[in-house]
């Protein structure tokens, strides 16, 4: 296959044909806010989607504001594909940043404060409470708070603290007599990370459940941590920092001990945002934003916690189950039920193996690598890791591997935006347990899953491959929908044995049989796919493209894809995030249709289909059509080669998630996301819960046929 290279937008493009990246990631989030502002949602779910809203603009405002912010004091003047400058989108971030918040924190106080209420989980102030709590608490107080606060006056001789990034903080007003003057001073107390954000009260079984937040408890003993003083006022607050690692790869001598250089800096990166309770006085505000380089631009007073993705913990308590989603825990697929009477390369051997995770168990994937690593037959194991989250069980096993005397390497990505530390800790436990570990390509984040297995089987020595969409991560494999195969047909092997070889030493990439392979030749296979759907329709044949991922930016694929639209190709896209593309704009884009669907598990699996003349293509794999995935990445997208997996993913995957009308959301042309339309006479479909249904009833696994099959639905080749 041919290598792909970057080449940059037309500059004759007009603005209108794309959408801003940073707005529509915002539109997003909206659609996660959505969720929380949901009657029918669960309680307690919508408080994690109003929890998520804001764990997402943190990460937005560490990452790609912070990034905007850099751009605008480096004097960038190149206009994002919609045509905007850095100091306009950044301007556009944040008028549309303040009502997305406002709106977060009117669902807060008007809708999931009192439904919580009604339902015994209450959120009371320290200084209103009945005395056998407000003795309880002072108790707590002394015992627990109080010995590790740290009181910081700011004046001439006591410069402003230096915050960590997202610390809560109270900053206090007070005044007292010095040296025989009454005086003014403000105080800044941090709120220790290892204290509870929340409190529970003390209370006998059933009687409900009432907490306080840690900030107001500390807010009512300022007069212990100030003796002498008048407390004026106290008020929460914190500051995001610009949490973007910056590593020349080329130039550090050791990458991991670079990196957690570089973890240290991101706690105290410049101060990107301003985050204070709204009843602060606007001379309190104007010196907090002094003394943090901030301008009125970046603060955003808020009327409810300063840090609501803490109140997560109430999710965690004993809760009535009416509110909490439905428990689910997909079951394992027939094929691989049994495995203690018989191995998991056995079943890989008959036929390849397609896992729809959360419906089918994740703790397939964990069995295929204990296996490998307890069978004597196994002679080596390879894997990528990019975010594991620790999980014992994939990293011991790959560690027992090595004390079963195998081969074993690991390709751990560092870079793994916000879990560089915890890849850290277990890159070093593997390479003290004897794994070789290697972090890849320089200048090239490792994003591709994949975990390459060889065996001497009984006949000849053997390559088993698992890919996958998702990371190795049984937490967030129970919260992901993602794809898994497994498979030993011998040009996955040979591809994957290659892929390892560039990725731990020194070679140029030799190209493959069936895998695609960024940033090598994806971009230009992308665009060749595209193209031969464009050429079908031409010639009066059935064009058709549906594709599942995360996000949509790089305008050459956007542009191929209109192409495509205008010479009659019916394109479905079914996007989680961020799209660019404009849809259904007369004579550019008829023929296309974007929708994406927030639910109860986070969509995260890409799927591509292309329906090539009625001998339709698959594809499955990590990558999302981005800049950041073609170019700057190392991912890995396959082929599905086995008919009955194919058609699994074509008519049950992309078939119920294109007539899903209960969470999908369309884009239109104005940008606006409006409820999928339910045809007339149809029954609601809401594909996140048919898919449980399926798994349970053990249809989507084959469990009541031999060869699997998969309910009879098709991705259609034209809407309805």
């Amino acid at each position: 296959m041919p290598k792909s290279k970057s080449t940059s937008r037309p500059a004759a493009a007009p603005p209108s044909r794309y959408f801003n990246r940073e707005l529509s990631w915002l539109e997003f989030n909206q659609r996660v806010l959505d969720e929380a502002l949901n009657g029918t949602t669960p309680l307690l779910e919508r408080v994690k989607f109003f929890c998520i809203v804001h764990s997402n603009l943190d990460e937005f405002f560490e990452v790609r504001v912070a990034g905007l912010k850099q751009a605008a004091e480096d004097g960038v003047t190149e206009r994002t594909p919609d045509g905007l400058n850095v100091q306009q989108t950044l301007r556009s971030v944040r008028q549309r940043v303040l009502r997305l918040v406002d709106d977060a924190y009117r669902c807060w106080r008007e809708e999931l404060l009192p439904a919580l209420a009604e339902a015994g989980i209450r959120f009371v102030a320290a200084d209103g409470v009945e005395a056998d709590d407000r003795e309880w608490l002072d108790a707590y107080y002394r015992e627990r708070v109080h010995p590790v606060l740290t009181p910081l006056a700011v004046d001439p001789s006591h410069p402003f603290p230096q915050l960590l990034n997202k610390s809560l903080n109270l900053i206090v007003q007070l005044h007292g007599t010095f040296r025989g003057e009454l005086r003014r001073w403000l105080a800044v107390v941090q709120v220790p990370r290892a204290l509870p954000r929340l409190l529970k009260l003390p209370r006998p079984e059933g009687g409900g459940r009432d907490y306080v937040y840690m900030g107001d408890l500390i807010a009512g003993h300022l007069g212990e941590l100030f003796p002498g003083m008048l407390i004026e006022g106290a008020w929460p607050f914190r500051v995001t920092r610009n949490s973007e690692l910056y590593l020349d790869e080329d130039e550090v001598p050791n990458l991991l001990r670079a990196m957690e250089h570089e973890l240290d800096k991101r706690r105290k990166g410049a101060a990107v945002r301003l985050e204070v309770a709204a009843n602060c006085p606007p001379s309190v505000r104007g010196e907090l934003l002094s003394n943090v380089a901030l301008t009125a631009d970046d603060l955003y007073a808020v009327d409810g916690p300063v840090n609501p993705t803490r109140l997560m913990m109430i999710l965690d308590d004993h809760n009535p189950p009416e509110l909490r989603d439905r428990r689910f825990s997909g079951p394992v697929v027939p094929a691989l039920r049994g495995l203690r009477k018989r191995s998991v390369f056995a079943a890989i051997r008959e036929r390849d193996l397609l896992l729809h995770h959360p419906y089918d168990s994740f703790n397939s994937v964990v069995e295929f690598l204990e296996q490998a690593a307890a069978d004597p037959q196994v002679l080596a194991i390879k894997q990528t890791l990019y975010r594991t989250g620790g999980d014992q069980r994939i990293v011991g096993a790959l560690m027992n591997a090595v004390k079963n005397g195998k081969q074993v390497t690991a390709v751990v990505e560092l870079k793994a935006r916000f879990d560089e530390a915890n890849n850290i800790r277990w890159a070093r436990a593997l390479e003290e347990a004897g794994v070789h570990v290697v972090y890849g390509i320089v200048g090239f984040k490792i994003h591709c899953k994949m975990a390459l297995v060889v065996r001497a089987d009984e006949d000849r020595i053997r390559r088993y491959v698992h890919l996958g969409t998702g990371n190795y991560n049984p937490g967030t494999a129970k919260l992901y929908t993602d794809l898994s195969l497994l498979t030993c047909l011998p040009e996955f092997g040979e591809d994957a044995t290659n892929l390892f070889n560039l990725l731990t030493g020194i070679c140029q990439f030799q190209g493959t049989q069936r895998l695609l392979v960024a940033p090598f030749q994806m971009h230009a296979e992308i665009l060749r796919l595209i193209r031969r759907e464009t050429e079908h329709a031409r010639a009066g044949l059935p064009g058709r493209i549906v594709a599942k991922m995360n996000a949509l930016v790089e305008t050459q694929v956007i542009d191929a894809l209109y192409e495509a639209s205008q010479a009659g190709v019916e394109i479905d896209l079914i996007i989680r995030g961020i799209c660019c593309l404009r849809p259904g704009v007369r004579g550019l884009s008829d023929n296309i249709r974007v929708r994406s669907i927030v639910d109860r598990f986070l969509e995260h699996s890409r799927i591509w289909h292309f329906g090539n003349a009625r001998q339709p293509e698959v594809y499955v794999g990590s990558a999302d059509w981005m800049p950041r995935n073609l170019f700057r990445r190392i991912e890995v997208v396959f082929p599905i080669l086995d008919g009955r997996l194919r058609e699994r993913i074509l008519s049950e995957v992309l078939a119920i998630q294109l007539t899903d009308n209960v969470k999908a959301r369309s884009l239109l042309a104005t940008g606006e996301y409006v409820a999928a339309a339910r045809p007339p006479g149809r029954d609601t479909v809401r594909s996140q819960a048919q898919f449980m249904d399926l798994a349970e009833k053990g249809i989507a696994a084959g469990a009541k046929s031999a060869d699997g099959k998969a309910p009879r639905m098709r991705v259609r080749s034209r809407p309805e």
